[in-house]
């Protein structure tokens, strides 16, 4: 009977053990980034734009992923402000690289993000596009989007919820983004000018923008006797600034010691890497190249700290 008893007894445990299981299957949360998307109401855009590019399974397996997650209405905005009816009016591939411009290949919890530059999955050329991370108030991605809710960790990496879809970027959205360029924005949108280079430099391009930060251009002015960018004339700018812009997309790789690069000012200067890449212009003035192969999807941006001078 003591036995009949054990044997029983042993057949409920069991019982229940397999009920309390198959309860656990059930309602086991959602773990990958794409499931978190998948199961968040706010993120339902997010997680139909993956399934329509076939993301949701790169999303959705193992590895260490950071996602920057547009909201719905973040999506809502980004489909109104390009013209598109719906996510269905999207071309997959742009829809795909948009999606990639979110996803860095790596894990960044808040606190190890810092102010400057990281590359996502989306490409331009074969080459990985740029994101300029600001951090000084809060974080903001390319100038535009916030991030709203960090650190929502998954089992495949993180994900930061964002206000705004993180466009392509051009050339342009470098320049803005970054406060270290913004006499450089002032220059290529003096109203004086003939032209407005920054719509310029918005389109197709593809463009190579060695690119004076604002201690560039302070020290320029100091070495010039100006006072400001107002002091020097029009037509001078314009070629001071055309002659920062070649044709294609340089990478920095493809520089060589002693090459002779065109400019769209059609002046010349020359490259030098012995002991760091520099770049020695018309009037034998050398400027170091201090960042490189900041891609956009227009083309690629390699800051520079002295500002170059032409023939004038």
């Amino acid at each position: 009977m003591r036995k009949t008893f054990f044997q029983f007894a042993l057949i409920v445990l069991v019982a229940v053990s397999i009920v309390s299981c198959k309860k656990d299957e059930d309602t086991a949360m959602p773990e990958t980034i794409y499931e978190m998307a998948k199961a968040n109401p706010e993120l339902s855009t997010l997680a139909s734009a993956l399934e329509m590019t076939g993301l949701d399974d790169d999303l959705n397996g193992s590895g260490a992923l950071t996602v920057f997650a547009p909201t719905n209405a973040a999506f809502t905005n980004f489909l109104s402000a390009n013209g598109f009816a719906n996510l269905d009016a999207v071309p997959v591939d742009v829809l795909t690289n948009t999606l990639l411009n979110h996803v860095i290949n790596a894990e960044k919890k808040a606190a190890d993000l810092s102010t400057g530059y990281l590359k996502t999955l989306a490409t331009y050329s074969s080459n990985n596009l740029s994101v300029y991370v600001n951090t000084a108030s809060g974080v903001i991605l390319n100038g535009g989007a916030k991030v709203v809710t960090a650190d929502v960790e998954a089992s495949n990496g993180v994900i930061h919820v964002v206000d705004a879809v993180i466009a392509i970027p051009t050339v342009v959205t470098f320049a803005v983004s970054n406060p270290d360029f913004s006499i450089l924005v002032a220059a290529l949108t003096r109203p004086d000018l003939s032209t407005n280079y920054a719509t310029v430099l918005s389109g197709t391009g593809p463009f190579t923008v060695f690119a004076p930060t604002n201690a560039a251009f302070t020290a320029l002015l100091a070495e010039l006797g100006a006072t400001s960018l107002d002091d020097i004339d029009a037509p001078t700018l314009e070629k001071v600034l055309t002659y920062h812009v070649v044709s294609g997309n340089v990478v920095a790789s493809s520089l060589t010691e002693g090459q002779v690069v065109t400019t769209l000012q059609s002046g010349t200067f020359t490259i030098g890497l012995t002991g760091g890449a520099k770049i020695t212009d018309f009037n034998n003035r050398v400027s170091n190249i201090v960042a490189t192969d900041v891609q956009a999807g227009n083309g690629v941006v390699h800051v520079i700290d002295k500002v170059l001078l032409p023939q004038l």
